[in-house]
Order: structure tokens, then C-alpha cells, then sequence
């Protein structure tokens, strides 16, 4: 089958598509044939060698962490799932290889109708990291919250969370993308120098918690939280000289400290709220599964306006 991986570190044309071996589903997992797939922006920065301080790699690295397909092979102990179904899901952090022609996936839902076979195939990464910030800081009705990468891949699902639990939430974007967050819910203002006085202006009661998805401003969150308690970052690999928690999901022996435990219960969550139309995955740009290196180029942009995903 095909999969997308990289063989070294180094610009987005080391991104290729090779042919590998399928995998195959063992006990309580499911392997679906992808329809579309998410491309990581973690992954993005692991490749470009950026993590590689922090996040040991061995070559070949099979890139994708989630998916939504149809499910052709159902494992010992699974219940609720048939062959025929199509669902949306991720594969275990210490597997990867969602950007293929199948996947195995260790936690799914079915695919909400109203999402298109991108949206779904871009959609349990950003719901589980979403799911699980937002949990680690306790996020309710009456907080006010806010997203620093609001228009980002996980930061447009963060929004949309916070905002289902009753939370009042600032985002923060490109001036191009206010409108943008508008839509979803979020009150938007700009990033840069300055930010702590426009979030004291915007929130003169204080920010009860900060969720940050773009990274190298945790000390103007911290201010703008009134400390690092407050303040979780799923980017910033600085995170612990500042006092920081970074949220993540990556296997033990990554060197990025200890993981969070997944919450793939927001799948579920996830279906609820699309059937009342209270969440969509953004889908900044498409590209078919051959065409992962511009995929890759285009979210080192960092300029796309939710997730980018690819087709099978």
C-alpha cells in the first residue's frame, strides 16, 4: 500500500510516498481504508528538524496521526463497529502511519454526516488535543478562556470546545483571519507586541485559563493569566523554563516529558455537537495523498486558516 513518510530531516520535498507493508488490526483496534487523513503540524516541525532536540526520530518516520475511512477489518474484542462502517479516529501516538492507503485505529467514532470526508479526516486529532487542554485546565461555564493560534488546525477546535462548555473565549490571529473566528465563536484580537495590554483591555476581570497552539509567547500568556498555573501549551517546547505544562500525546522515550492521557472521549462528544451543528473541523486546504510535500510546505506557512488534509 502506499504511505507517506521521510527518510531524513530537511524542506518539505523529503516528504514521498513509498510502498510499505498493510498493517492489520489486532485485538481492540480497527483498520479502515482512508478516504482522508490530517497532516500534523507537529510532524511538520519534526521533519524540518526543528524538534529534533526534543523528539528522537528513527528513520523511516510514517507520518499521520488520524483518519476517517470505511472499516475493512475489525479486531478480536471490538464491539459496535462492522465491516462497512465509516468512521473517524487516530492511530496509537507510537504507531503513526495514518497518511497511507489504510490505518489501524486504536480510538473512533462514526463519521458525523454533516462532515465531509475531509472534515472527518482532519478532525480526531484537533478533537482529542482540544479535548484533553481543555480538560487538564478544567475549562467551564463562566471562564473566560483564551487561544493563542486561534485559527490554527487545533486551535479553530479548541474555540469551538471551549465555547460548548460555556466558556467566553478570546482567540488570537492574523488580522486577516478575525472574521474568520468570528464565526466560530471566538472574540479575535492580533498576536505581537503588545498582546497583555489588548487582553487586559478585552478581559479587565482576568483570563481564567490560556491554551496556547502556536508557540514563543509564553511569557506574555503567563502575564496575561497572572501565572504559569494557568497556561498550557501543545507548541512550545520552552514550555518547563517558564513553569509551563506541555500538553502531548507522543510515546514514552520522545524526551518531551511525560504524556497527558489521551482523551479520546471527546470523539464522542464530537458527534454529539456536529449533529447540533455546534462544531465543524475548518478545512484550510486539500491535497491528494501524492502531493504530501506541498501539504507539508503549505502548513509550514503557518498561514492556513484550520486543518489541511489529504485525500485518498
Amino acid at each position: 500500500m502506499r504511505a507517506v513518510q521521510f527518510i531524513e530531516y530537511g524542506r518539505p520535498d523529503v516528504v514521498h510516498v513509498a510502498e510499505v507493508e498493510e498493517p492489520h488490526a489486532g485485538p481492540g483496534e480497527i483498520r479502515i481504508a482512508v478516504r482522508a487523513s490530517g497532516v500534523s503540524t507537529g510532524e511538520v516541525r519534526i521533519r524540518a528538524g526543528r524538534m529534533r532536540d526534543v523528539v528522537p526520530v528513527v528513520f523511516p518516520y510514517r507520518t499521520g496521526f488520524d483518519a476517517a475511512g470505511v472499516v475493512d477489518e475489525v479486531g478480536q474484542g471490538v464491539v459496535g463497529v462492522a465491516v462497512g462502517d465509516e468512521v473517524f479516529g487516530m492511530v496509537a501516538p507510537s504507531r503513526r502511519g495514518a497518511n497511507a492507503d489504510h490505518a489501524v485505529l486504536m480510538a473512533w467514532a462514526p463519521k458525523p454526516g454533516s462532515w465531509s470526508w475531509a472534515e472527518a479526516g482532519g478532525a480526531a486529532g484537533s478533537v482529542e488535543t482540544a479535548t484533553r487542554v481543555l480538560d487538564r485546565l478544567a475549562v467551564a461555564a463562566g471562564h473566560t478562556l483564551l487561544v493563542q493560534g486561534a485559527s490554527g488546525s487545533v486551535g479553530t477546535v479548541v474555540v469551538q470546545l471551549g465555547k460548548a462548555r460555556g466558556a467566553r473565549v478570546i482567540g488570537t490571529a492574523s488580522e486577516g483571519n478575525h472574521e474568520f473566528l468570528r464565526t466560530l465563536g471566538a472574540e479575535p484580537t492580533s498576536y505581537g507586541p503588545g498582546l497583555v495590554d489588548r487582553i487586559r483591555a478585552l478581559a479587565p476581570g482576568g483570563i481564567d485559563a490560556v491554551v496556547d497552539c502556536a508557540g514563543g509567547a509564553l511569557p506574555d500568556l503567563i502575564a496575561a493569566a497572572g501565572g504559569p498555573a494557568r497556561v498550557v501549551t501543545i507548541a512550545d517546547p520552552a514550555a518547563a523554563v517558564h513553569g509551563v505544562h506541555m500538553s502531548h500525546g507522543a510515546p514514552e522515550g520522545e524526551g518531551i516529558g511525560a504524556a497527558d492521557p489521551l482523551a479520546v472521549h471527546g470523539l464522542a462528544d464530537a458527534v454529539a455537537l456536529a449533529a447540533e451543528q455546534r462544531l465543524r473541523v475548518p478545512v484550510a486546504a486539500v491535497f491528494p495523498l501524492t502531493e504530501a510535500a506541498a501539504a507539508h510546505a503549505l502548513s509550514e506557512t503557518r498561514h492556513a486558516p484550520g486543518r489541511i488534509v489529504l485525500l485518498h
